[in-house]
């Protein structure tokens, strides 16, 4: 018998050619994203890092030769600060109270585009309009023309109808001191409606038609319809807009400061207000720093929960 020997290897084999032809085509389609990533880190992630080095620091402006190392010391006054307790309080009633009367708002006006009236487009864009006022000129306006004791809408109207009845008092209320919570939340809910409202009327829009008409063959009714069908169909879309109103809302600053500026005394300071004074009142630096860097975390692990609620609604959409 003549031995034979193997044919010489040329090249890689196919499987590993395949392989590093795929990575070089992955490469080819990440490299054009290269300038934005580097540019979110450098907007982003590099001011982070070095607002986590100054919360570990000891730091008043109005000493800068005092500035040293003292770990997680801003941190633990962060978390026994009265204060800053206050300040955590009112803005986990400030968001819920915002977030719960958006969302039952907008479900009601949401049910009521659903349906086919004349001039269905005009009332849409009147109602999202709210949404795309400037957050500072949205509070000015409900600081101003809503609620000024002397000249607000809220007081003329209530002289015009005492009026009616006979009474010619004229009605001072200063809304904003007697009420400054829910003069701050109700400015808030007219701007955040919108929003809840276009969420869940994309899920009102998007119900089986054929399950909803079969279950009025069988014999239900609207109310029936409403809580069997569409409740459990809307469940997610609550919960998208919730999560994401809880992550815009619990970062206001611009009504707290334009309607209340955190007061009377500390009925209205919520997180990021309270920040803005350790940092701009009391110039400290690493307090604020650490404060920052704890409303990040919880907003981080916010922002999580939303993002598995939407990729959920998408798994639902494809299936």
């Amino acid at each position: 018998m003549i031995a034979t020997s193997p044919p010489p290897v040329t090249g890689a084999p196919p499987a590993r050619r395949r392989a590093r032809r795929r990575r070089s085509e992955g490469w080819s389609r990440r490299i054009p994203l290269l300038p934005a990533l580097l540019f979110t880190i450098v907007v982003t992630q590099l001011p982070f890092v070095v607002t986590l080095v100054i919360s570990t620091y000891s730091w008043n402006i109005l000493h800068p030769g005092d500035r040293h190392f003292s770990w997680l010391k801003n941190y633990a006054t962060v978390f026994t600060d009265e204060r800053l307790r206050t300040a955590v309080l009112n803005t986990v009633v400030l968001t819920a109270s915002v977030i719960v009367v958006s969302v039952l708002i907008g479900t009601g006006l949401a049910l009521l585009l659903d349906r086919h009236f004349p001039g269905r487009g005009v009332v849409r864009t009147l109602l999202i309009a709210p949404f795309l006022v400037m957050p500072m000129a949205s509070a000015l306006l409900w600081k101003h023309v809503i609620y000024n004791p002397t000249y607000g809408l809220i007081n003329g109207v209530t002289d015009a109808v005492l009026r009616l009845f006979g009474d010619d008092t004229p009605v001072r209320t200063d809304w904003v001191t007697h009420y400054p919570m829910a003069s701050v939340v109700a400015s808030l809910v007219w701007q955040w409606t919108p929003f809840m409202m276009l969420i869940i009327l994309a899920g009102l829009q998007s119900r089986p038609l054929d399950v909803i008409e079969a279950a009025q063959v069988d014999g239900a009714g609207p109310l029936q319809i409403f809580r069997f069908i569409t409740v459990p169909h809307l469940r997610k879309y609550v919960e998208l807009g919730v999560l994401l109103g809880s992550l815009y809302v619990v970062q206001t600053f611009d009504a707290v400061f334009t309607i209340t500026q955190g007061g009377p005394g500390t009925a209205t300071t919520n997180l990021p207000y309270e920040i803005y004074l350790t940092m701009f009142r009391k110039y400290e630096y690493g307090e604020a720093a650490s404060a920052g860097v704890v409303v990040v975390v919880g907003t981080m692990v916010v922002a999580t929960f939303a993002l598995r609620v939407v990729s959920s609604l998408f798994r639902e959409e494809y299936r």
